[in-house]
């Protein structure tokens, strides 16, 4: 089975080898036929500290690292 891979915005780099991605997705409702954007966070692992708040990144799913997290950083996505 491949490995899920995301696109989102780092919202936090506070944590050491952390950071905090937010992933946006767009959807049509099945009933009201109108878009909805729906977002959620991933804590994914950064060994290099390389990533600040703002940039766009992409995560790649992984075996758990620590309780929270269970994504890498990939590499920085060309915004």
């Amino acid at each position: 089975m491949p490995k899920r891979i995301l696109s989102g915005t780092v919202t936090s780099d506070k944590n050491e080898q952390t950071i905090t991605v937010l992933v946006e997705r767009r959807f049509k409702h099945p009933q009201m036929k109108k878009t909805v954007r729906s977002s959620k966070k991933y804590r994914a692992h950064d060994p290099q500290n390389q990533f600040k708040v703002g940039d766009i990144v992409r995560i790649e799913e992984c075996a758990p690292v620590s309780k929270s997290k269970r994504w890498q950083v990939v590499v920085e996505a060309s915004a």
